[in-house]
């Protein structure tokens, strides 16, 4: 095999290539890599758990088809034995992540839980804490409704819904609001508050907690292990001589 790759009209040697991926700024991007072959060395699959994980990288990468995997083979220059590679080390990365967190996942996940919950709310919010004080009174006279007031007089592009706003996440949220929302149950109108140069009228219409379901458990794994990886990338700190060094160390 040769150890020259043609690209248009250069041809690049092994010795090209760490000075490339320096000029390009891909150096953290393959440290990274090989940070996590390092770390999956040892992890083992079963048929089931590598078979699982081609469904899995099928759909992170739309391949529906013989033809369409063809086309994204084609794309990355791989082989259908390479192929087999990727899907392993796919696999491996997906254990690695369950054996390091999975069994405190829970634990992580309640210690987080409140960055997660989302709620549906109304907003109202204007400039002027008369006219504030003024539409609170109006909502609880039952005078008029809180959507009619948010449509005609809120400041903000909650106008345009009648003040309804979300699903957001708590954590999304203006620290004020947060507190004031995480306070509330639900169809309770709030007293004028002023956040920054708003004064505010807020009704929780919905409370919707995280619940730690697959779509979760990805997340907060996939979290995890970009943590850990970053860690790991912060120890490597010695500066890299790009003309000189082998490609082992890397």
């Amino acid at each position: 095999m040769t150890n020259e790759l043609q690209i248009g009209k250069q041809t690049i040697t092994g010795s090209d290539i760490l000075p490339l991926l320096s000029n390009y700024l891909l150096l953290p991007s393959l440290k990274r890599e090989v940070l996590i072959d390092q770390a999956i060395a040892d992890i083992e699959c079963t048929p089931e758990e590598l078979n699982s994980a081609y469904q899995q990288f099928c759909q992170r990468y739309q391949i529906s088809s013989e033809a369409s995997l063809q086309t994204w083979m084609t794309h990355y220059s791989i082989t259908s034995q390479q192929l087999k590679t990727v899907v392993a080390r796919y696999a491996k990365i997906e254990k690695f992540k369950q054996v390091a967190w999975g069994q405190t996942l829970e634990a992580y996940f309640f210690n987080r839980k409140g960055q997660f919950d989302k709620v549906i709310y109304s907003l109202l919010r204007v400039q002027d804490a008369g006219a504030a004080q003024e539409f609170y009174f109006r909502i609880q006279a039952g005078e008029q409704s809180f959507s009619e007031l948010a449509r005609e007089h809120s400041q903000g592009p909650e106008s345009r819904t009648g003040g309804v706003v979300g699903p957001l996440t708590v954590s999304a949220l203006h620290p004020t609001m947060a507190k004031i929302l995480s306070r509330s149950q639900p169809g309770q109108l709030r007293t004028p508050t002023q956040i920054d140069q708003w004064f505010v009228l807020l009704r929780l219409e919905k409370f919707m907690p995280a619940e730690l379901d697959e779509s979760m458990r990805y997340r907060l794994l996939n979290e995890q292990f970009d943590q850990w990886l970053e860690n790991q990338l912060q120890t490597l700190s010695a500066p890299v001589n790009t003309s000189t060094a082998p490609a082992t160390a890397y």
